[in-house]
């Protein structure tokens, strides 16, 4: 779910209220989906709303996924601008589906 984002100019009072109301009901523009590359234990995810201090919060939407969780061989080892990286288990599996929301 994208949420609307007046530019900084805005001055239309009903945008600006669109946009505060679509945050207060969960609308987000730092959500997101990966699928973990196969035959390589990382994974880089490009999201321009991801910097230094995003904490990125998985939800595996595929079984290969949630048992790539429920191992406990995955995690997040990198976070950059732009971007954050997933190290986890090497598998020929091609179905590890997560997705993800980014925090701060």
């Amino acid at each position: 779910m994208t949420a609307y984002v007046p530019g900084i100019t805005e001055t239309d009072l009903k945008k600006i209220i669109l946009a505060l109301q679509q945050l207060a009901a969960g609308r987000s523009n730092a959500v997101g989906s990966v699928t973990l590359a196969a035959g390589t234990t990382a994974t880089v995810v490009a999201d321009k709303n991801c910097a230094a201090g995003s904490t990125p919060i998985l939800t595996p939407v595929t079984a290969g996924a949630a048992a790539e969780l429920g191992n406990g061989t995955i995690y997040v080892s990198a976070v950059a601008n732009g971007s954050f990286t997933l190290t986890h288990a090497s598998s020929a599996v091609t179905t590890r589906t997560f997705l993800y929301a980014l925090l701060g």
